[in-house]
Formats: C-alpha cells, structure tokens, sequence
C-alpha cells in the first residue's frame, strides 16, 4: 500500500495555496518602475543644475561640465554599493533610519528618518509641479489652471496606489521604459553628430551666461557638485522598502539598486557628454534637455516625445514617495515614534494610512506654493543628502563591528561617500538658505521633536498598562450593567437579555424631565414596565436641564460611590439602519450617553448593534 506525501506546509491536493500576500509585492523589475521614477526623472534637471551654476563664471567654463557629472557618477556608484550593502543588513527597510538606530543612536536615528520625510514629501510635490509645468508649457492656455492640474494629478497617482504598489509598478512600467529608451536614443544619436542639427528650441530665448568671464575655483567646482547631486534623490526609495518585494527580498531589491545605478550613471554622462559636445549655452525658458533633444534629433516629432515623455515621468516620479514613505512611517510607527496606525496594512499590501498622510501634506505643499515649481526646488536635495550621510557614517560603523571579508575596504567606501554626500548637504544649505532652504533647516529639528513627543506619550501609556510586566491573576468582582432605556420595545428586550448575561445585577434607568408632557411618558412607561415585568427594576433620573448624558452618568458615580468594588457596566442599545443613509435619520442618544459616561466617569461602556435587516 503506497502512502502520499506532501511538502511541510503544502496545500491539500486540489486546493489552492494560501494566498501569503507575495503576489502584491514586487519583483526586480517591477520595482524598478515603482520605486526609480524619481532618480530616473532627475535626469531632466540634474544636468542643467550643473550647468546653470557654471554658466555664472562664462561659457568657456562651461567646459567643466562633464567632469563634475562624472564625479557624481562615481559618487552615484559609491551610493549603490553601499545601499545594496544596506539592504543586506537591514532586509526590513528603513534605509538610512534603518543604519542610524541599530548604530548612530536614537537621536541620529530620528534625525535620518525626519530628512527622509521631508525629502519624500517635496519630491511629491516638486514632480508633479515640474510635470504639469511641462505640460503648461506646451500648452500656455493652461498656465492658471496649474495648480488645479497638480491636485488632479496628485489624486491619480494616490488612487492608483492605494490599489496596491503591485498595481502602481504595472501602470508606470511603459512610462519609465519610454523615457529611458528616448534618453537612450537620444545620446545614441548624438554621438554620431558632430555639430547641432537644430537650434530652434533655443532661439529668441535670452542667455543666462554671466557677461564678464571668471576664473572658474574650487568653490564653484564644488557648488556645481552639489547642485548636480539633486540628480541622486531616489537613490535610496528602494534600500528604504525591501519589504515591498518579492521573496527572496534581498536579492531582488540589490538587483533593482544596481538597475538604477546603471541606467541613472549612463544618462548622466551621456547628456553631459553632449552638452560638451554641441557647446550647449542655457538659456531662460527652455530646458537644457530640450536644447539638447533639438539639436541631437532635429525640432519634429521625435522631439516632441521626448518632452511629452520627460512630462509623464516627472509627473509619476512622485510614485517613488508612495513606494519608500509608507514603508519608513510603518518602521516608525512600530518603534512608538508615530501613531500606531501607520503600521497597518490593507488587503492589498498597502499601508493605506502612510499613503493617505502623504496626498494630504503633498497637497498642502502645492497649495502652498501655489503650483510653482522654482518656490520648493531649492528645499529638495538637502534632506536626501542628509540622509545619504548618515547611512554612510552608520555602515562605517557597521562594518568596524562586522568580521565580514574586506570590511575595511567597504568602510573606506562609504566613509569617502559620506564625506562627499555631507560636504554637498552644507553647500546646498549655505548657498539655497535665502532660497528657501531655511524652511529645512527649521523644519528639520521640529519633526525630531514631533517623533520624541510621541514616543514619550507611547512609553506613558506602555507604564500605565505594565505592558512587559507580568499582572495580577485575573478575578471575579460583582458587577452591575446598567441599561439606559426610553421605551419598551425589541431594542429593550435584546438589551435586558444581554445585559443579564453580562452581570450580577442589571438596573434600567430612564430619565425624565420637569415638562407636562414628559411626566406623561414617564407615568406611560412606568405602567407598561409593570404590566411587563422583566424582572429587572426601572430607576427614573430626573433632571432639571434638557441633558441625557449628565444624568446618566451621574447615577454611575453614585453608584460606584455606595457599592465600591462593583464593577460598572453601562450598555447602550442603539438601533442599527438596514442602509447607510437611513443613519442620519438617527437620534444619536446612545452616542451622547457613551460621550458623558466615559468622560466623567471609570464604567465600562458597551454599545448593542440591533440590526433592522
């Protein structure tokens, strides 16, 4: 007789496994298009970032193009080893908040995820700014609508993800795929050109290079390093929500990481190259990567899908916050520094609360800057560089602890790229401080504070509550439920044989008023309670004032004044409508007694559903 076998934890022949949630959860390439939309977009305006600010010492500076991109390159390529670093180490996400607690301390901790709020928040904002601005500016007529495209376009991209990341990744997959493959196509044939093919984008439009010629310095090297560095914000979404990928996790977050850091790295030395090679001078009002997208492939329509595609993309960039924040505010929450609520989830995958949170405070920001781009771009890299300096020095530390092989080298790698990524965040601040960069600075240190404050409440009540101690053996006291009524009916009778399953004693109570025709329903109620007989005494309250909860409540006191010991129950029957509108119909007594019993007083406060279906 043969005996079959299954696999431990297999599922019945003919049955269906039990759905563990993966299939929301993303692969390499999924994750790829949710979580890299904003470091894949920041092509669009790390490069001219660069140039804007050596255009200030003339063109021949402008020379110096490719050289400072090329240390961002390298810059970028000493981030990507160290995030796959970090996802190894910290599978459950977090990134930089993530390397800062297990290392740097609490405080430092704080300080990494506060940075990586604020730097998800603007990036929300300043992609879907920047892409409706491409979108006004191909079309002008709708220049004063802006800001009502912006909350459009937020409202999508919220919805969409509040379908699951699953779902977001799928839905961007063939936008991120056309602006690479245009990017790509772009400096392809750019290579091949000797000299711009057109320069019609750029005509009529003033230059923005300075007049008088300076020696270019370390200083402006350095400051056009920094600048160039907005082109790495995102870098770090994917290390941040490792648990947002399909098993084995890890391995499909590293792969997804040096994706990004391959085809990030190509883009930006490709357009830099460029730029050296036509001699491209910026001028105001037209992009640098529409100059170039003219004279690489001529003013037609290859042209013009470029700049439809770059729109699309900086638009759903900010897909990349929907994807890392949710997951960083679930970790915070777990470690009692934000409400509990951000930790949960729903069906889909989806930390439904983070995403919410995040529209909300995205559209305050817009309304705020009422649409404009230029008003929240000086804000954007300082919070992501603060962060990368952080996770730096924190895997330094991690590898100093660590016996893994060739620790010292990886330590020396990520002290040097901590040492750049900290050296970018104070020049940024310095030089953007009038521009807006204050508002970090101040905000910065207000969030931390934020954090604190609701981690002291959350060790407050954990105190009240002995959690992590063991308590007293549990034991029987006499009990008492108190059942408020104004009728006789069903409700009544479901109430009276609840409550009698509940205690020792049940006492109903009604109360009444001074009026002629409230002592007639209270005499009419008293009779029909005595033609009835539950078995139950009715106790009338009465009071002076048109107040129901008051009374009520005031009974409890007294009552748990005379019987100390007594454990005091009030149960509220509440009648429960068969359909949803039929609930404004509703004399919400029941939810102004439980308001006035559980301010005013220690009972235990229970509301009967009876459904009218």
């Amino acid at each position: 007789m043969s005996v079959l076998t299954a696999e431990p934890g297999a599922a019945p022949s003919g049955e269906e496994p039990p759905d563990t949630g993966e299939r929301h959860r993303l692969t390499a390439v999924t994750g790829l298009a949710a979580l890299s939309l904003d470091a894949m977009a920041s092509v669009a305006y790390g490069p001219e970032a660069i140039v804007l600010v050596l255009a200030a010492a003339g063109a021949h500076d402008l020379g110096f193009t490719l050289p400072v991109t090329l240390a961002i390159a390298g810059l970028l390529a000493v981030l990507v080893a160290s995030y796959r670093q970090v996802i190894a180490a910290f599978p459950d996400g977090g990134g930089s908040y993530a390397v800062a607690k297990r290392h740097l301390g609490a405080r430092t901790s704080l300080v990494a995820a506060a940075s990586l709020v604020l730097d998800y928040v603007l990036n929300v904002a300043v992609a879907v700014t920047a892409g409706v601005a491409a979108l006004t500016s191909a079309f002008p007529a709708l220049y004063d609508d802006r800001l009502w495209l912006c909350l459009a376009v937020l409202v999508l991209i919220t919805a969409v993800n509040l379908r699951g990341i699953v779902e977001s990744a799928k839905a961007f997959i063939v936008p991120t795929v056309v602006f690479v493959g245009s990017i790509f196509v772009l400096i392809g044939v750019g290579l091949f050109r000797s000299e711009p093919v057109s320069t019609v984008t750029a005509q009529g439009h003033v230059s923005v290079l300075a007049d008088n010629a300076t020696t270019v310095g370390a200083l402006l090297l350095l400051k056009a390093f920094a600048s160039g560095c907005s082109a790495l914000t995102g870098v770090e979404a994917i290390a941040n929500a490792v648990p947002s990928f399909r098993v084995p996790r890890v391995r499909r977050a590293q792969r997804a990481e040096v994706a990004l850091g391959a085809v990030l790295g190509v883009m930006l030395i490709g357009l830099s190259v460029l730029i050296s090679r036509f001699h491209l001078q910026p001028v105001d009002g037209v992009t640098v990567l529409a100059q170039l997208a003219d004279a690489s492939l001529g003013h037609n329509w290859a042209f013009y899908v470029i700049q439809f595609a770059t729109m699309i993309l900086l638009a759903l960039s900010a897909n990349t916050s929907f994807g890392g924040l949710p997951v960083l505010l679930k970790l915070l929450a777990r470690d009692d520094y934000l409400p509990h609520v951000f930790a949960l989830k729903a069906d889909r995958q989806v930390h439904r609360h983070g995403v919410l949170a995040l529209a909300l405070v995205s559209a305050a920001l817009l309304v705020f800057s009422g649409g404009e781009t230029n008003t929240l771009v000086p804000l954007f890299a300082i919070g992501v560089c603060v962060g990368f300096t952080i996770a730096q020095v924190g895997m330094v530390r991690h590898w100093r602890l660590s016996k893994a092989p060739r620790r010292r080298s990886k330590a020396v790698l990520n002290g040097f790229g901590g040492v750049l990524t900290g050296v970018s965040a104070v020049v940024v601040t310095a030089t953007k401080f009038e521009e807006g960069a204050w508002l970090i600075v101040v905000a910065l240190p207000l969030l931390v504070v934020a954090f604190r404050t609701v981690h002291r409440a959350y060790v407050r009540i954990g105190e009240r509550l002995g959690l992590g101690r063991v308590p007293e053996a549990p034991h029987r006291d006499r009990s008492v439920v108190i059942v408020p009524v104004s009728s006789l009916s069903r409700l009544t009778s479901q109430a009276l044989t609840a409550a009698t399953s509940l205690g020792d004693e049940v006492r109903a109570v009604t109360v009444c008023y001074p009026d002629p025709e409230d002592r007639a329903q209270l005499h009419a109620l008293e009779r029909a309670w005595a033609e009835w007989d539950p078995g139950v005494p009715l106790v009338t309250l009465t009071s002076e004032r048109r107040t129901l909860g008051r009374p009520i409540a005031a009974y409890v006191r007294r009552v748990t004044a005379a019987e100390p010991g007594t454990q005091i129950t009030v149960l509220i029957p509440e009648a429960e409508p068969e359909r949803l509108w039929q609930r404004l119909l509703q004399n919400q007594r029941g939810a102004v007694v439980a308001h006035a019993v559980r301010r005013q007083t220690d009972a235990v406060i229970c509301r009967l559903r009876f459904r009218l279906s």
